[in-house]
């Protein structure tokens, strides 16, 4: 691969994947776009690994505070406010999970082609004929809710405040985010707005509920790397590298305008981005 295939693939990665504007929908129509090829397994986890990494880092501790709630679970110290939070973000994770395993188990092959268009071979959501409109359609709708969210929505909560009904209502949201073009980050990022927290509150909501749902994508992925026979390469390093890198920038870009600013602008992207593929496709 080259670097500047290798530097566009962490870079909308890197973005994309935590501003509300959706990492599936530009990674898929990066190939339909330019005359890239797909990026396979290994750069896919190469780059949840660089935004893994990022998470972590950025949001350290909040994470130490997680994973103090975790050890309290096991008896190791007592923190329980930390456990009850830690809790709260494993049920989050639940619907998620669950939902992902029903994909790769086949028990929604007749709703996703017959609904949405797609078909479910081996676990993965194939393109169909108009599989470039369900991404731009769910651009523009999960778009135009979260602007809704946004307005609507009062600001009274902190990540602090999470409730396990709370926990969970986002965390059905997040199952939402399989579909391409729904975007992870702003799925979330809707509910938690609706259920009434800051903006900025909800940004931090949604990244550190992201952390086990995106090590779990990365660990997914992983048999397909031995089946392909991939090994360790330097592309890969160079896009966990540089997608950690944009990742980082962009967090700390987004909790910096969500300080001062709403969530309209991205509303406006996402809708200017479903029309455009809409007309093109």
């Amino acid at each position: 691969m080259t670097f500047l295939q290798l530097l566009l693939i962490a870079v909308v990665q890197g973005i994309t994947e935590f501003l509300p504007i959706s990492s599936s929908g530009h990674l898929i129509l990066i190939p339909y776009l330019t005359e890239f090829s797909d990026q396979g397994p290994l750069i896919d986890v190469a780059v949840h690994v660089g935004s893994l990494l990022a998470i972590i880092v950025y949001f350290f501790k909040d994470v130490v505070v997680l994973a103090r709630g975790g050890f309290a679970s096991i008896g190791i110290g007592n923190a329980p406010s930390e456990r009850q939070l830690f809790w709260w973000i494993v049920l989050g994770t639940i619907p998620a999970v669950a939902f992902g395993l029903s994909i790769k188990m086949g028990l929604f092959n007749g709703v996703a082609e017959n609904v949405f268009g797609v078909q479910i071979i081996d676990g993965d959501l194939m393109s169909s004929i108009r599989f470039t409109d369900l991404i731009a359609v769910n651009l523009i709708f999960y778009g135009l809710l979260l602007g809704l969210a946004d307005y609507l929505g009062k600001e009274v909560k902190a990540f602090e405040d999470m409730s396990w009904r709370d926990g969970l209502i986002v965390g059905l949201a997040q199952a939402l985010a399989i579909i391409p073009g729904t975007s992870r980050s702003g799925v979330t990022m809707t509910a938690a707005r609706a259920l009434g927290y800051k903006r900025v509150e909800a940004a931090r909501f949604s990244f550190l509920l992201s952390i086990p749902a995106v090590a779990g994508a990365g660990v997914l992925i992983v048999p397909e790397i031995f089946e392909a026979g991939a090994t360790l390469a330097w592309d890969a390093l160079i896009a966990g590298v540089l997608t950690f890198i944009s990742a980082f920038l962009t967090m700390a870009f987004l909790m910096n305008f969500l300080k001062k600013a709403s969530m309209l602008v991205f509303v406006i992207y996402r809708v200017a981005m479903g029309v455009a593929l809409l007309a093109l496709f």
